[in-house]
């Protein structure tokens, strides 16, 4: 059976199921979702309005054996950019999907119902909108553990929090993990646009699932093992990742200069190693947690870490870089177990903690806290972002929107988004990624840290101009077409350094579908989404004047390397020219 698209209208509360149009028939994830917000989305609309609209779409891979192919894609108009954004994840749904044969979820149009918020149960064939008073104003792991008690445990649950319900532009998705637990469908407000169709949660019933059908089993066998092989064996993601987790980036980074401190004003941070991987991770050898663990089935990786407190309790999963570095070295806390507990919260909050952690990183500036003081950071959290405080909903609409309400000029943001934890002024390529991704600023877009800091299969000098905005350009278009297979970016390692990573895994596509698809294929396939991805920016009114970077940066020079900001305009729009 051929799968399917799943359209869901919000307006009327009614469900259909169409076939996939033959444009859409080689497309999965990313550039599925990309497509199709591109076809169907006027790019002039409110994003929280009602001709925004919300795409799920499992990668090319999801629901097979192959290892690392658990994301699931989501897409629509950003209310935090206004431009077009797409966020994947792990965790649990992007499986159950393919096995439904859903190749899409489409959800459109506004309730005429302002009071209720609704519960939409995907099974085979099937969608029921189910009203639920009872969830209103609960958290995550609320809604989680009601689903889990309502359905049995072969169900993905997607939800918001209350700054999901109440449309913050920092809400995300959370997504239930095969453990039970949370991970985040981040970056870009995506959970406002969730709140705006008063949708609380989603799950999907794998019930009557059927396991994916495979035009060449022998030839997917054969390329699994090698592409696992190719895995296994590379450093970064054999060895690195699964001892020290993403958080194994805190002392590389500040080595390099380029870990942004107390609202980027340095890219060393004194007490990086009080935070750093190596110290996450004695600290669960110490106290039982895990230092490997993964956030969908088939992960071979395993970088995820189950982190516990001193007693050995629980406290968090997914402990990220990303988020150790928001409240850490960018918010001048070095108490990792308060980290841990601010890391919680945001989950069962459902708020990104890239946005989060800067916009508190500028709200030093405006004197709203203090660098360090990580209990004032938690407060601002739990009691105003949670309740929608005037405070809170000034903090929860990020830190581009912050600086615009005080009058501050620091603000770390590209098309409106805050800046990840690589400063760009002493790692100059992931700064023409924060430049020129459709997706505002964001360092999985092209991760230019694997060649200008990791030398992963070459190097580029962080420091100098020279050959950045096509190293950026090359990572952004094998990034479009990984984020399209259901792949984590993780694997980005074995791809730049196993000259057979990338064709065994066309190999891998080509022995799901029947299909004939080349390297160069690969790399058309990406070219294409980020040429349609930045046409609709264009239509939504993000020139090449939005791929920017803050002036701060062109005159404030950073330690240790004073390093600054010096591209030209000219130089930028070079980008996108292929």
């Amino acid at each position: 059976m051929s799968d399917k698209i799943y359209r869901v209208n919000m307006s009327n509360l009614s469900f259909k199921i169409e076939e996939v149009p033959q444009t859409w028939m080689g497309l999965g994830g990313r550039g599925l979702t990309s497509t199709i917000v591109s076809e169907e989305v006027d790019p002039e609309c409110h994003p929280l309005g009602p001709n925004n609209k919300m795409i799920f779409a499992p990668g090319l891979l999801s629901g097979t054996s192959a290892a690392n192919s658990g994301r699931n894609s989501l897409g629509a108009k950003s209310p935090l950019t206004g431009g077009i954004k797409e966020s994947n994840v792990g965790g649990t749904s992007a499986g159950i999907f393919a096995k439904l044969g859903i190749k899409a979820l489409i959800i459109e149009g506004l309730t005429k119902d302002d009071k209720d918020f609704y519960h939409l149960h995907v099974t085979k064939n099937h969608v029921e909108f189910i009203k639920v008073p009872e969830l209103i104003g609960k958290d995550n792991y609320f809604v989680l553990n009601a689903m889990m008690e309502k359905y049995s445990k072969k169900v993905a649950v997607m939800s918001i929090g209350r700054p999901g319900e109440m449309r913050m532009l920092n809400a995300n998705i959370s997504v239930k993990d095969p453990n039970g637990k949370l991970r985040s469908h981040g970056r870009g407000g995506l959970g406002a646009v969730m709140g705006a169709k008063k949708i609380k949660c989603i799950t999907v019933d794998a019930a009557d699932y059927k396991e994916v059908t495979l035009a060449d089993p022998e030839k997917f066998k054969i390329a699994s093992k090698m592409f696992t092989k190719s895995l296994k064996e590379n450093f970064s993601t054999g060895q690195a990742l699964p001892r020290f987790g993403t958080s194994g980036m805190v002392n590389i980074i500040n080595e390099a200069g380029g870990l942004p401190t107390r609202g980027f004003r340095s890219g060393n941070y004194e007490f990086a190693d009080l935070i750093s991987g190596e110290t996450i991770a004695n600290n669960i050898q110490e106290r039982g947690g895990s230092t490997t663990h993964g956030c969908h089935a088939g992960c071979v990786i395993q970088c995820s870490q189950v982190y516990n407190d001193k007693e050995g309790k629980y406290l968090t999963s997914g402990f990220e870089y990303e988020t150790v570095w928001a409240f850490g070295a960018n918010l001048g806390i070095r108490d990792l177990d308060l980290i841990a507990k601010i890391d919680a919260l945001m989950d069962d909050l459902g708020v990104d903690s890239i946005e989060t952690g800067v916009t508190l990183g500028l709200a030093v500036d405006a004197g709203i806290l203090e660098y360090g003081d990580g209990e004032r950071a938690y407060k601002l959290i739990h009691d105003d972002i949670a309740n929608g405080t005037p405070l809170g909903r000034i903090l929860g609409s990020g830190s581009g929107n912050l600086g615009k309400l005080y009058g501050l000029v620091r603000a770390p943001v590209v098309k409106n988004q805050s800046m990840p934890a690589y400063d760009p002024r002493s790692i100059k390529g992931i700064g023409i990624t924060y430049a020129t991704t459709p997706m505002g600023s964001d360092h999985t877009a092209g991760y230019a840290i694997s060649v200008n800091i990791l030398r992963l299969g070459g190097y580029v000098d962080p420091l100098q101009k020279e050959g950045q905005v096509e190293m950026s350009r090359n990572l952004q278009i094998a990034s479009a077409f990984v984020d399209s297979t259901g792949m984590c970016n993780l694997i980005d390692a074995p791809l730049l350094e196993d000259p057979i990573a990338l064709p065994t895994l066309a190999d891998l596509i080509n022995a799901r579908f029947g299909t004939e698809l080349s390297v160069e294929d690969v790399k058309n396939m990406g070219k294409k989404i980020l040429k349609t991805e930045r046409a609709f920016n264009i239509k939504a009114g993000l020139t090449s004047a939005s791929d920017r970077l803050p002036e701060f940066m062109k005159y404030e020079a950073i330690a240790p390397h004073n390093a600054i900001w010096d591209f030209t305009n000219e130089e930028i729009d070079e980008f996108w020219n292929f």
